[in-house]
């Protein structure tokens, strides 16, 4: 073996010790931000889910008590609105969760 072909041994064997140590990096660098990133994700997260359950609730207890105040009856509009908005704010927040899930 000459010495040129040992010098390009020697080159291949470097590009290769590089390209191992950049894949290396790029690896541990992909792990922190990945720790970072499930810590905002989740408080995010949750931040999400409770507007998505909060405003529709709400909403729907102002027309409920809006109705009760307009009409008179045995049926408490404000308990069946108020029902009927948790349900689609879980339903909203089940929609939001699936969604992030999948991206």
């Amino acid at each position: 073996m000459n010495d040129s072909e040992k010098s390009g041994k020697k080159e291949l064997k470097n590009e290769f010790l590089k390209k191992i140590e950049k894949k290396e990096s790029r690896k541990q660098k992909s792990r922190r931000d990945k720790e970072e990133k499930s810590i905002w994700f989740g408080m995010g997260m949750f931040g999400l889910i409770g507007w998505s359950v909060a405003i529709p609730t709400l909403l729907f207890l102002a027309i409920g008590i809006w109705i009760d105040s307009v009409t008179e009856g045995t049926i408490s509009w404000t308990l069946t609105f108020l029902f009927i908005g948790v349900v689609l704010g879980c339903l909203n927040a089940w929609h939001w969760v699936k969604k992030e899930s999948r991206d």
